[in-house]
C-alpha cells in the first residue's frame, strides 16, 4: 500500500495540475469539459493550472509517467527484469518479502507500517491466475510474524502451489518463524556463509514488579478465576505454578506445530525434525546436509538457475491504473466520499488491539484499538445494510474494558439476528477478545491461537509514593464512605476492595452467561474451562470454545456459503483506507509517566527490543485501569520466540 507521504505528493501534483476550482459546474472533476467559463484555455495562458494539463488524458499520462519513472531502478541498482524480458512469454516473478506481517497496516504522518496478511494472500491468488507466470522466487529477509500468522501465510502459499506454479525462496539468513514460512517453498536457497536458526518455541515471562518498585509504584489488583494471573507480573517476582502450567501448554502446542511443519514441508522424519531443533544453529553447508535448504548459492545465481534467465520483479501490491489511483487520492483528501460495495457481499471487520471505552482515536485508531463506540457504530451500519449478507469478525486482542466488551457483544448479537457473523481468531482472542467473539454464528481459530481466558481482573496503580518522590503529595477528601476510593493515590482499603470484588464477580457471571449462550451450554458447564485459563486454539476446539480450526480464508468461505455470496464478489473491509481527516484527528505517541520511558529504553538496549515492547505495552495497559478499574483482559507480558 502506498505511504501517506506518497498520497500527499500525488494529491499535490493533481491539485496543481488540475487547477481545481470550487466553481466547477461538473460534479466529476475528471470529466472532459469540466470547469467554468473563467477556466477557458485563453485564461489559463495567464495562470491557473499548468499548460497541457487541462484534460484528464494529459493528467493520467503525466501521473503514469511520474510513477513509472520513480519506480525504475537507477543505473547502478539491480535491474527489474532479465535481459530481453517479454511478459507475453513464460517467465518467473521476483518478489521481496521482509518486515512486519500484520493484521492491519498502521498509519501516521510518516506513512504506513507493516504488510497486511490478507493483502499477501490476495496477491498470491491474483498472481496464480497469470497464465504466463511459471512461479515466484521470493527473496526473504527476517519477518516479524507470529506463528498463527505464519500458518495462514503458508495456507496461501499452498493454494498458490496447488495451481501448478512453483514457489522458490532464497535468504541470506533465516530463523524460527521466518524459516518456517520459507520451509513451505518448493526449494530453498541460502547464501554462502548464511545460516538457518531453528531453536524451537520459547517463552520468556517478563515481571515488572522490580521496575514498579524502583519508581515507588505498587500494583493493587484482585482477580476472579484461579488462572486469571494477569496481575502476577506486577505483584510477584516469578511466575506462579498456574502461569507455568499455562505457558508449558502453549509451548507444547507450538513445538508440535514446528515439528509437524518440518516433517510435512522438508520431507524429513519427526526424529530428524526434533534433532534439527535441538541442534538449533546451522551454517549454510550444514543446513543443506540436514535437508533444511536445497542449495547454497548467492541470490543472483539461485535466481538465474531456477528461472532459466526469464524473470521480472513483481510488487507485493497490485499497481493501480492512473484513474483508480486518482480516485483513491480524491477519497483520501475528502474530495469524494469513500465508496462501499453495492452488490450482495461479505464484510470483513478487523477488531485489533486493546478493547477500550468510547471512540478511541477514531477510524485511524481502529487499526490498533477496539473502541466500543467506533466498532459498534460500524456493526450497526453493516446490520442495516441489506447488501451485506454476512460478516467476518477478525479478532486479534487480549481484551480490555469489560463495559466496552459487553457493548460490542450486544452489537454482535444484534448483527447476528439479521445475518451470519463468523469469527476468525488471529494470534490472540482472549478475555475481552473472546467475550466479543462468544456470540458469533461460528468461531474459527488456528491451532496456536491463544484464546479463552474467561475471567475478570480489577485494580489500580498506587502512585502516591512515586509522586511523593518528585514532590507531589495529594490529600483526598470527600463525603460518603467510599467517596475517595477512585480519587485516592493509595491502595484500596478492605471495604473498598470488597466492593470492587463484588462488582468483578457480577461481571464474571455475565461473561460466563454470554459464553454459555453462544456455545449452547450452561454457565456451570463453562465454569471448569473458564477461571481465566488461556487455551490454545487446538485445545479450545476440544473444549467447545471454538467450532473449527482454520484461518481467515476458511472463515470467509463459510461466510460466503451462509450468506449465499459468490466467491468473486468484492469484500468490504473495515476499517477502510484512512483519509486525511482520520490522520489529522489521530492522537500522537504514548509517553509513559515517572521517567519510565527512559527505563524502557534501557531494557531495549540491554535486553531486547521485544522485551521493551512488552514492558511498554503492559504499562500502558496498567494505566488504563485508572479509568476502567474492572476489565476482561489478559495481560500476558511474555516474549514468545
Amino acid at each position: 500500500m502506498k505511504t501517506t507521504s506518497t498520497r500527499l505528493l500525488a494529491a499535490a501534483l493533481l491539485i496543481a495540475a488540475c487547477g481545481i476550482n470550487k466553481k466547477d459546474k461538473n460534479d466529476d472533476p475528471w470529466a472532459p469539459g469540466s470547469g467554468s467559463d473563467e477556466d477557458s484555455p485563453k485564461k489559463k495562458k495567464h495562470g491557473g493550472g499548468l499548460p497541457g494539463f487541462d484534460n484528464p488524458d494529459a493528467i493520467q499520462n503525466a501521473l503514469k509517467n511520474i510513477v513509472e519513472n520513480i519506480e525504475k531502478p537507477g543505473p547502478y541498482e539491480a535491474q527489474d527484469s532479465s535481459p530481453g524480458f517479454d511478459e507475453a512469454k513464460p517467465h518467473w516473478g521476483i518478489v521481496s518479502l521482509s518486515g512486519s506481517i500484520t493484521e492491519t497496516e498502521s498509519y501516521s504522518w510518516t506513512g504506513g507500517r507493516g504488510t497486511e496478511l490478507r493483502d499477501l494472500g490476495e496477491r498470491l491468488r491474483e498472481l496464480a491466475k497469470d497464465p504466463n507466470l511459471d512461479g515466484l522466487v521470493v527473496r526473504v529477509e527476517e519477518l516479524g510474524i507470529s506463528l498463527p500468522d505464519a500458518s495462514e501465510l503458508r495456507e496461501a502459499m499452498d493454494a498458490f502451489k496447488a495451481t501448478g506454479k512453483q514457489l522458490f525462496c532464497h535468504t541470506e539468513a533465516a530463523s524460527n518463524d521466518t524459516y518456517l514460512v520459507m520451509a513451505d517453498c518448493n526449494q530453498i536457497g541460502l547464501a554462502p556463509l548464511g545460516e538457518v536458526v531453528i531453536t524451537g518455541p520459547a517463552a520468556m515471562p517478563v515481571h515488572l514488579k522490580g521496575l514498579l518498585d524502583r519508581f515507588g509504584v505498587q500494583a493493587d489488583f484482585v482477580h476472579v478465576g484461579a488462572y486469571k494471573g494477569a496481575a502476577e507480573p506486577l505483584t510477584r517476582d516469578a511466575p506462579s505454578p498456574e502461569m507455568i502450567e499455562t505457558l508449558n501448554a502453549i509451548l507444547d502446542r507450538r513445538y508440535q506445530t514446528t515439528v509437524d511443519w518440518l516433517v510435512a514441508s522438508r520431507k524429513i522424519t519427526a526424529d530428524q525434525a526434533k534433532a534439527a531443533i535441538d541442534q538449533a544453529l546451522f551454517p549454510a553447508e550444514e543446513a543443506k546436509a540436514a535437508k533444511l535448504v536445497d542449495a547454497v548459492e548467492t541470490f543472483e545465481v539461485f535466481r538465474d538457475r531456477v528461472t532459466a534467465g526469464a524473470w521480472t520483479k513483481i510488487p507485493l501490491h497490485k499497481k493501480d491504473d492512473p484513474l483508480t489511483a486518482m480516485k483513491k487520492v480524491g477519497e483520501f483528501l475528502g474530495m469524494f466520499p469513500v465508496t462501499r460495495p453495492t452488490s450482495p457481499h461479505v464484510a470483513v471487520v478487523y477488531a485489533v488491539g486493546d478493547v477500550v471505552d468510547g471512540s478511541g482515536d477514531g477510524l485511524l485508531g481502529a487499526r490498533e484499538h477496539i473502541a466500543s463506540h467506533t466498532l459498534t457504530a460500524a456493526l450497526h451500519t453493516l446490520a442495516g445494510d441489506d447488501n451485506v449478507k454476512a460478516v467476518v469478525l477478525r479478532i486479534d486482542s487480549g481484551g480490555g474494558s469489560a463495559l466496552a466488551s459487553e457493548l460490542i457483544w450486544n452489537a454482535v448479537h444484534e448483527l447476528k439476528a439479521k445475518k451470519p457473523v463468523i469469527v476468525s481468531m488471529s494470534d490472540v482472542a482472549a478475555s475481552g477478545g473472546y467475550y466479543i467473539a462468544s456470540g458469533a454464528t461460528k468461531i474459527f481459530a488456528l491451532d496456536d491461537t491463544l484464546t479463552g481466558s474467561i475471567g475478570v481482573i480489577g485494580g489500580r496503580l498506587e502512585l502516591g509514593p512515586a509522586l511523593a518522590k518528585v514532590g507531589v503529595t495529594a490529600f483526598p477528601m470527600g463525603r460518603g464512605k467510599r467517596a475517595t476510593m477512585f480519587a485516592s493515590l493509595a491502595s484500596w482499603n478492605a471495604d473498598e476492595k470488597d466492593a470492587i470484588s463484588r462488582s468483578m464477580e457480577s461481571v464474571y457471571q455475565v461473561f460466563k452467561k454470554r459464553v454459555a449462550e453462544g456455545r449452547g451450554k450452561t454457565p456451570d458447564q463453562i465454569e471448569p474451562i473458564a477461571q481465566g485459563r488461556v487455551w490454545t486454539g487446538a485445545k479450545a476446539k476440544e473444549l467447545g470454545l471454538v467450532d473449527e480450526i482454520g484461518g481467515l480464508g476458511a472463515a470467509l468461505a463459510e461466510a460466503r456459503k451462509l450468506g449465499k455470496v459468490a466467491d468473486d464478489e468484492p469484500l468490504e473491509i473495515y476499517p477502510p483506507r484512512p483519509t486525511l481527516r482520520d490522520i489529522v484527528v489521530t492522537i500522537g505517541a504514548v509517553h509513559l509517566p515517572l521517567g519510565m520511558d527512559s527505563a524502557v529504553g534501557d531494557i531495549a538496549r540491554s535486553i531486547s527490543p521485544q522485551a521493551a515492547d512488552v514492558v511498554q505495552h503492559t504499562i500502558v495497559q496498567l494505566l488504563s485501569f485508572q479509568q476502567s478499574p474492572i476489565q476482561c483482559v489478559t495481560i500476558l507480558p511474555v516474549v514468545f520466540n
